[in-house]
């Protein structure tokens, strides 16, 4: 089926350009989102006499895109969600919550707008895609994480595993150290002991002797 283009497609063609696609692509994709129509003659036509405005609206709607790019790009956001002790998340984050976090933080994103190419099952810090326009992307992250606490840890670069990790080892540590402790404790009150034992020998001749004396 042939189209002709309203806007840029990636990996199919500019603005005006017919091409070639499948019908069932071009019905359920292109001609609801209003990205191409049917490349009859009378559409032909009609996209000639509307090209110049439709280039100054893709235009004008580009540069809105690139505005908003270069205040997004790169910006981090935070999505609390219930996972267990291993990671592992109950359910996934979808790019509805995606655009949500964005809105709230007073960005204007559609969740049709966000790409998530790999699920997002697990806690951590995944990169999403965000289209804005068709030739205006940028990438932001999702920080995902099961409380405040846990998202600023990871921001700083730990996995809630190496924070586990260290959190064990720092406990190992104390018990070692309490052990020590106890350790030491022992060997004094020993070495305590041998010396009353030292001294009792000495005091039991004296008054073996002076048991004599009265005898």
């Amino acid at each position: 089926m042939q189209v002709i283009l309203l806007e840029r497609v990636a990996k199919l063609g500019q603005m005006g350009e017919v091409v070639d696609v499948k019908p069932g692509y071009a019905r359920n994709y292109l001609l609801p989102q209003g990205k191409a129509l049917s490349a009859s003659e009378a559409n032909i036509k009609g996209f000639e006499e509307q090209k110049a405005q439709l280039e100054a609206r893709n235009l004008e709607t580009r540069k809105e895109a690139e505005k908003l790019a270069a205040d997004l790009d790169g910006k981090q956001f935070i999505v609390i969600r219930q996972a267990s002790d291993g990671g592992n998340l109950y359910g996934s984050v979808s790019t509805r919550d995606a655009a949500a976090v964005a809105t709230e933080e007073g960005f204007s994103v559609d969740r049709k707008q966000v790409l998530i190419r790999q699920p997002i099952k697990t806690l951590g810090l995944h990169e999403v895609e965000v289209h804005l326009h068709p030739e205006v992307d940028c990438t932001v992250t999702l920080n995902v994480a099961r409380s405040p606490e846990e998202a600023e840890l990871q921001a700083s670069g730990k996995t809630i595993q190496e924070a586990a990790a260290e959190e064990e080892e720092a406990a190992d540590y104390e018990i070692a150290e309490l052990f020590d402790d106890i350790g030491s404790a022992a060997s004094e009150d020993e070495e305590l002991a041998e010396a009353v034992e030292e001294a009792l020998p000495e005091q039991d001749g004296d008054d073996a002797q002076d048991d004599d004396k009265t005898s």
